[in-house]
């Protein structure tokens, strides 16, 4: 049931794309997000299972405000430290708002006490860093 209401919002966020052009609107301008962040060794598993598909954590929240097409990769670099990638895209139109909003819903600060401990942020850094776009193919 979960995969048939995937593929049904799929289905109806392209027709919803096919629609705007079809009615010669400008399709919404989407931000892409890449960023990085360490990983400690001992919390691989746990960091794992908070983010497996069971599990909704704040998903929810994520597209309230307007941020689609989350995904998150884990490698383990020459330096033997384990590296999260970090990618989505936003669909909004106030960036900066959103994310304010974002940081002060009360379950996102729940979820950020159990998962920043586990994170290891650049030096300079306070959390994930962020990446600049040097290349996208549409």
């Amino acid at each position: 049931m979960m995969l048939q209401g995937k593929i049904i919002r799929s289905v109806l966020a392209a027709a919803g794309i096919m629609l705007v052009a079809a009615a010669g609107l400008p399709r919404p301008k989407v931000q892409r997000i890449g960023m990085v962040i360490g990983l400690k060794a001992d919390k691989i598993e746990e960091y794992k299972s908070l983010h497996a598909g069971t599990n909704p954590g704040v998903r929810d929240l994520l597209r309230k405000y307007h941020i689609r097409n989350f995904s998150i990769y884990l490698r383990q670099f020459d330096d033997g430290g384990y590296y999260l990638f970090g990618y989505y895209e936003y669909m909004g139109s106030d960036y900066k708002t959103d994310l304010e909003n974002l940081a002060e819903e009360e379950r996102n600060l729940k979820w950020l006490t159990v998962t920043d401990p586990m994170q290891v942020p650049f030096s300079g850094e306070k959390g994930w860093a962020l990446m600049p776009e040097i290349y996208h193919n549409d």
